[in-house]
């Protein structure tokens, strides 16, 4: 099956929408990731969304104002973002694939954000098609922001409930997750990750572990009171940088600027 069928079948199955708002420990990659955002958007901006979802991201910044486009794979989720568009935002919303962007000009976006792309990318020239199409569209000094998934943290969050089940066929010898379609998600290491980007004409700003090891506490994390979990939210956000702390994360972002 192709990737288009893959991805596809698992979102038209799976709840995207409540992704963030559903439990404490998924809200922490939205609200640490709006945080760094901020950091850099100024009033004007152009923003690109790649791999929009339902839209958690390109809804909130249209709503504040900013003039965004949001490019998404799959029908089901676009169809969902584009019914929360309201008359007063300044968004277009349409739907296509991360390695291709060639409906935008170069140097357009103030800032581009590729949120869920890197997760469905199995190839290497595919990966590194759809970082330089998000970088061309970028304007000079202009902010890209990539979210991936680590190794570690798919084995870890596995292990915890399967690993009697015995070895998974998915991991190598080394407990390195394949990278096939068939597996849905695709993932790196966070050095892999800097690797990769050593390539391009860019300068790297953070790693930003936006969850941390909250999946791997999930459930006592989503047991906390809104006031305890006020106080790991903070926690999180004052650890997120630390690379001592940040290979079991599931969810990393790599926030660069274009040069």
């Amino acid at each position: 099956m192709d990737r288009e069928k893959i991805i596809n079948n698992y979102y038209n199955n799976y709840s995207e929408d409540d992704r963030f708002t559903k439990d404490n420990y998924h809200s922490l990659e939205y609200t640490i990731s709006k945080h760094y955002f901020d950091k850099y958007l100024k009033k004007g901006d152009r923003i690109l969304e790649v791999g929009a979802g339902t839209g958690a991201y390109s809804i909130y910044y249209a709503s504040k104002g900013y003039k965004v486009n949001s490019i998404e794979f799959v029908e089901h989720n676009l169809d969902i973002l584009k019914s929360k568009i309201t008359d007063k935002m300044d968004i277009v919303a349409e739907q296509g694939d991360a390695i291709d962007l060639s409906r935008f000009k170069d140097n357009t976006f103030d800032i581009t954000l590729v949120l869920g792309p890197l997760y469905h990318l199995y190839k290497d020239d595919e990966i590194n098609q759809a970082i330089k199409e998000a970088i061309r569209v970028t304007k000079q000094n202009g902010i890209i922001a990539f979210a991936y998934i680590t190794t570690d943290s798919v084995f870890a969050n596995w292990a915890i409930d399967h690993l009697i089940d015995g070895y998974p066929k998915c991991f190598d010898d080394n407990f390195k997750l394949t990278r096939t379609s068939e597996e849905i998600f695709a993932t790196f290491y966070i050095e892999e990750f800097k690797d990769i980007m050593k390539k391009y004409n860019i300068k790297h700003l953070h790693d930003v572990a936006t969850d941390g090891i909250a999946p791997l506490l999930k459930n006592k994390i989503n047991n906390l009171s809104k006031e305890e979990f006020a106080v790991w939210e903070k926690y999180q956000l004052s650890i997120c940088e630390r690379k001592d702390l940040q290979g079991y994360s599931c969810h990393m972002l790599y926030i660069c600027r274009k040069i």
